[in-house]
């Protein structure tokens, strides 16, 4: 009886560990990831305190009134905060930071309330500027790809790398030269309706494609290399070879293969659209957080710099986590 209960329990099977499902895994991997992002983006507040703190001047000084006493700006600095050691006063903000509390400016202004306008208005240029690079670099390097080495693709490839040397404030200047100057098409500044938004959409035009044209350029060549190197797959030379229709091997086939990459690319520009909006809106005078972090670097503000980068980089690491999961799903759970 011994001998049959070892061979109908072999030594060992019930302790061979069960395979983890893939959804679990992803999950993993998301918290594993967001976990990272949050303590990076921890360190860069910390860096923009003490950045700000290293900055000639302070906020009593930078927002005093002329005429004021030196008791006058000592008694401002208590108020404010500037007499504690900067370590203890960006402990105090990152600790009410989970509640929503970004703390108050310099001028007794809730920073929240400072953002609340400004920055929904920064979200709609640059998710309005992430669409068209979006749906321009896909096109673009799908008709690329689907004529390699004939002129398409080389125009496209080299146009590309081209606009992508083009920093944000060179195109938002040729922009304005070409379809506000000379044809005067578009409007060259940003009119605001009373809630603070713009008045019209064409006033959305010009900041949209100038933030967009150059990471339409970066996005394209990530496509095209994503599609070329899905095209050198087995599965791919098994669909030409079975006479399918080119159409239904880019989409079918190919881009399906290619969209890890794809996403990875488009939430990079995430961060620079982000980033190149302050730039941008300054030129066409746009009513988002770009004139807001401006004023804040002018008063040294900590308070409003720090919710600023951190309103900011919650979205982007929202955004790169949203990538990180389509990159699972696209791959079948494989992270």
């Amino acid at each position: 009886m011994a001998d049959s209960l070892t061979k109908e329990e072999p030594a060992g099977s019930t302790d061979r560990p069960r395979p983890v499902p893939s959804a679990v895994r992803t999950v993993m991997h998301a918290a594993g990831v967001l976990t990272r992002r949050i303590m990076l983006l921890a360190a860069l507040l910390a860096a923009v305190f003490a950045a700000v703190e290293l900055l000639p001047g302070d906020a009593a000084t930078a927002t005093s009134e002329r005429g004021e006493s030196t008791a006058d700006l000592a008694e401002r600095r208590r108020l404010l905060g500037l007499d504690r050691p900067v370590l203890e006063r960006f402990w105090d903000w990152m600790t009410a930071l989970p509640t929503g509390d970004l703390g108050t400016s310099a001028r007794g202004e809730p920073v929240a309330d400072l953002l609340a306008h400004p920055f929904p208005n920064t979200l709609l240029l640059g998710g309005l500027a992430l669409l068209v690079t979006l749906v321009a670099s896909v096109a673009l390097g799908c008709w690329a790809a689907a004529r390699p080495g004939g002129r398409a693709d080389r125009a496209v490839s080299s146009s590309a790398t081209g606009v992508l040397a083009l920093p944000e404030f060179v195109v938002a200047v040729a922009l304005v030269l070409v379809f506000a100057l000379w044809t005067d098409w578009l409007p060259a500044v940003t009119l605001t309706d009373a809630d603070g938004s713009p008045a019209s959409w064409e006033m959305l035009v010009l900041p949209v494609l100038a933030l967009a044209i150059p990471q339409i350029g970066w996005n394209v060549r990530i496509v095209r290399a994503a599609l070329a190197d899905e095209a050198r797959a087995p599965h791919i030379e098994t669909a030409v070879l079975d006479g399918l229709p080119p159409r239904r091997i880019l989409t079918h086939h190919l881009l399906p293969g290619a969209l890890p990459t794809i996403a990875a690319g488009i939430a990079t520009s995430t961060g620079m659209l982000l980033g190149g909006a302050v730039v941008v809106e300054t030129i066409f005078n746009y009513p988002g957080i770009g004139s807001v972090l401006a004023g804040a670097v002018t008063d040294r503000d900590s308070p409003v710099i720090a919710g600023v980068v951190a309103v900011t980089g919650a979205v982007i690491t929202g955004v790169l986590l949203l990538a990180d999961l389509v990159r699972a799903w696209a791959s079948g759970g494989r992270t």
